[in-house]
């Protein structure tokens, strides 16, 4: 997958793509990410990239054309064969799916917007999708480029040393469920000990619990996930019995 940033600060990625999954990916050639600067495609004799909006306001807007030029500048190859993405607190709120979806396209280019915003052609002439990571404004589109590259390299084959770990988290194996508690060694610490249930070797009852503390962790933290979910009649009694930080043990 080949995967472009244009952006005013391509060094504001160097920590995050250099090391963790992400560096281990780009070095193994699973993610080919490549930093484009789009102010040295300003025509302008200070580089400059932006400029008051019409109609009047507060704060600059980046132009269009200067991040036209960038994207022409990228391999056509890659251009039609890309989704273009521009993170912004204006578009449709990124979910998991989402992330999934993204990972089986061909090349992506994120554009990183500043100020006040984008020229709203810029989005007309490239077809991008206006994406959110959520309802609040950060003060430019790195940090949520990241988030969404960083979510949608998960699922790209080889990039986890475990697909089947990505595809049991939070919002994978069920959309309407965050995911289960997780314990690893030791069994004690300080007082507080793993359920004995996942040290069973009873698959069955394990899945069990996890479905059942899936449910338990939803209902306490993200009850809204679950107003127009078709539960079980498992889960529904569950959900029933369930009050404030009471946690029943499954049935």
């Amino acid at each position: 997958m080949d995967l472009y940033i244009l952006t005013l600060f391509p060094h504001y990625f160097d920590p995050f793509l250099e090391n963790s999954i992400l560096g281990t990916a780009i070095q193994k050639k699973l993610l080919n990410i490549h930093l484009m600067n789009f102010r040295d495609f300003s025509l302008d004799k200070h580089s400059k990239v932006d400029d008051l909006p019409y109609g009047g306001g507060s704060g600059m807007v980046l132009q269009v054309e200067p991040l036209w030029r960038a994207y022409q500048a990228i391999p056509k190859p890659v251009r039609e064969n890309a989704t273009v993405i521009l993170p912004s607190p204006r578009g449709v709120l990124f979910k998991q799916e989402k992330a999934m979806a993204l990972s089986k396209e061909p090349n992506l280019i994120f554009i990183c917007g500043q100020y006040k915003g984008i020229d709203q052609r810029v989005q007309k002439l490239l077809g991008a999708q206006e994406i959110s990571i959520g309802d609040y404004v950060l003060t430019g589109g790195e940090l949520p480029a990241l988030i969404l590259l960083n979510a949608i390299a998960r699922f790209v084959p080889g990039v986890l040393g475990d697909l089947d770990s990505a595809l049991s988290d939070s919002f994978t194996s069920s959309p309407d469920l965050l995911g289960a508690p997780a314990y690893s060694r030791p069994v004690e610490f300080q007082g507080l000990t793993v359920p004995p249930v996942l040290l069973s070797g009873n698959h069955q009852e394990i899945q069990k619990w996890r479905e059942t503390q899936a449910l338990i962790t939803t209902l306490k933290n993200r009850p809204d996930l679950l107003q127009n979910s078709d539960l079980t009649p498992t889960q529904k009694k569950l959900l029933k019995d369930f009050k404030g930080d009471q946690e029943p043990s499954p049935s």
